[in-house]
């Protein structure tokens, strides 16, 4: 493993969730005092639930903080699979129930004939995160930058202008909204929360030069990523 890459690594999730939910208020609280504001974007999924719940309840002035999605299914929040319904169940609770929330979802059939809604909808926010969270699939995929995506390519594009992309692959499931990689290096602070010996061992051939996994092209692309871990 690269030495950039030096997994945080915790013995239980509830360790790992805890200390991640400190790390990333402070760095909300960092961006409060320097600009008055903080931007958050999170991924969805099972691995995150326990960190939402101890981030939901770190102190600080959530009122201005604006939390959105690393990426999104294409489904509403009333359905089970919706990663904005997770959120808001989990993190948006307690203390950070002041947050301003920005969905990726847009009501409309699908990805392709929202975008130009969700553009300007993204447009109202700062161009560069003060934090975001990554997660992983067993696939390696990362974001919806899935294996085998309609436009893997050009979601990882690093010379790309597109905030977000519509994604479809075969292992996505639905339809997908993301945003692309550009967007997401452009962070003050960047996390990929895993867990269990599968995914590590999944990151450790990411992390391998020449990786053709989706999260392969990430850590190359971002060196400044803090991956935490726990078994």
């Amino acid at each position: 493993m690269p030495e950039a890459f030096a997994l945080h690594r915790f013995d239980h999730a509830d360790a790992l969730a805890e200390g991640l939910a400190t790390r990333v208020a402070a760095q909300l609280r960092e961006a409060l005092d320097a600009r008055g504001k903080a931007l958050l974007a999170v991924s969805g999924g099972s691995t995150p639930k326990r960190f939402f719940e101890q981030l939901s309840q770190m102190p600080l002035d959530w009122a201005r903080v604006t939390v959105t999605l690393v990426d999104e299914r294409w489904v509403p929040e009333s359905n089970e699979r919706s990663n904005a319904r997770l959120v808001k169940v989990t993190l948006l609770q307690h203390q950070a129930a002041e947050a301003n929330f920005v969905p990726l979802y847009v009501a409309a059939p699908t990805p392709e004939a929202a975008i130009a809604t969700l553009r300007a909808r993204l447009g109202e926010l700062p161009s560069t995160f003060d934090v975001v969270i990554l997660g992983m699939g067993g696939d390696g995929h990362t974001a919806s930058f899935f294996p085998g995506g309609d436009r893997l390519a050009e979601a990882l594009d690093l010379k790309g202008t597109a905030r977000v992309l519509p994604m479809r692959a075969e292992g996505a499931g639905e339809p997908r909204i993301t945003f692309t990689l550009p967007a997401l290096l452009d962070s003050r602070a960047l996390f990929l929360h895993i867990e269990g010996e599968a995914k590590r061992s999944v990151f450790d051939t990411a992390c391998e030069p020449g990786s053709t996994l989706p999260m392969g092209a990430v850590l190359r692309a971002a060196p400044q990523l803090e991956p935490w871990w726990c078994p």
